[in-house]
């Protein structure tokens, strides 16, 4: 039948069964997004909804139902899961486009992305209970994601100083992710609006907090006087390796590592960006 479309062939060639799980799986979207109850959600993912997989149906996976949770801001819901399924909710399903399965975990890139912040660190503390330190190494520092999706070979870390998250930041930076992403922070910071430079400076900042020793920056060396403006004369100095970092600096990283509430609450004349 030359004279169909591409979606219409795709339709007819899916069996009924195929079908039946699609129209589930929809449903089960639609019940994250109203924000039913949990034992409803529960009663629904291990009883009435299923995926098509291998040529035959399957219950949704609850790292599945965790991405719908994360996308509607299901907090009840995503805490649950969490707490009843520790990490095997954060591990990566299998992608239904390419069939394998990705490294790493896309529930901290989707919760960067939707600005997720209490499901975010929520699975922060989860990442905890991992016993094998290099599984809780790959999920979070992780470039998780097929090649096919959008944020594929971005850490967490690096799409939310991409997308000036500070907040997420701050939660993936106390709870152990490597502080990557400074040359990205410099360019965010240089290019964005004047609507969008609090939220650039403040990631910038927090990633200063937790950089054991600043990497070689060349974008410094070629601009100095555009950078030194930019950062004042204390961190450039630092950053390119004039001058030893700032004390408020050095003062400020112990009450970092410590929690992100102890950096929040600060005054505004003690916040990292003072030390400018």
């Amino acid at each position: 039948m030359p004279w169909l479309i591409p979606s219409q062939l795709d339709l007819l060639s899916s069996s009924p069964s195929e079908r039946q799980c699609e129209r589930t799986a929809f449903s089960f979207y639609c019940a994250v997004r109203e924000r039913l109850p949990v034992w409803l959600l529960e009663d629904m993912r291990s009883m009435e909804v299923f995926c098509w997989e291998d040529g035959r149906p399957r219950a949704f996976l609850p790292s599945e139902a965790l991405l719908y949770a994360l996308v509607h801001d299901h907090r009840d819901y995503a805490r649950y899961l969490l707490n009843r399924y520790s990490v095997s909710a954060l591990r990566a399903p299998r992608c239904n486009f390419c069939c394998r399965r990705s490294s790493g975990t896309p529930h901290l890139n989707l919760a960067v992305r939707y600005d997720r912040v209490s499901i975010l660190s929520m699975m922060a503390e989860t990442l905890k209970d991992c016993t094998a330190q290099s599984e809780r190494r790959e999920l979070l520092d992780g470039c998780g994601g097929c090649s096919h999706v959008a944020d594929a070979g971005k850490t967490a870390v690096q799409l939310a100083v991409e997308l000036s998250r500070p907040d997420c930041l701050l939660q993936l930076l106390v709870h152990g992710a490597q502080p990557d992403g400074l040359d990205a922070a410099l360019q965010t910071l240089a290019s964005c609006n004047a609507s969008q430079q609090r939220g650039a400076q403040r990631c910038l900042d927090l990633l200063l907090l937790f950089l054991p020793k600043p990497p070689p920056l060349r974008r410094l060396q070629e601009e100095p006087q555009r950078w030194q403006s930019l950062l004042g004369n204390e961190v450039f100095g630092w950053l390119c390796g004039l001058a030893p970092p700032p004390l408020l600096l050095m003062a400020l990283r112990c009450l970092a590592r410590s929690g992100p509430d102890q950096i929040s609450t600060l005054p505004d004349f003690l916040q990292p960006h003072t030390w400018q």
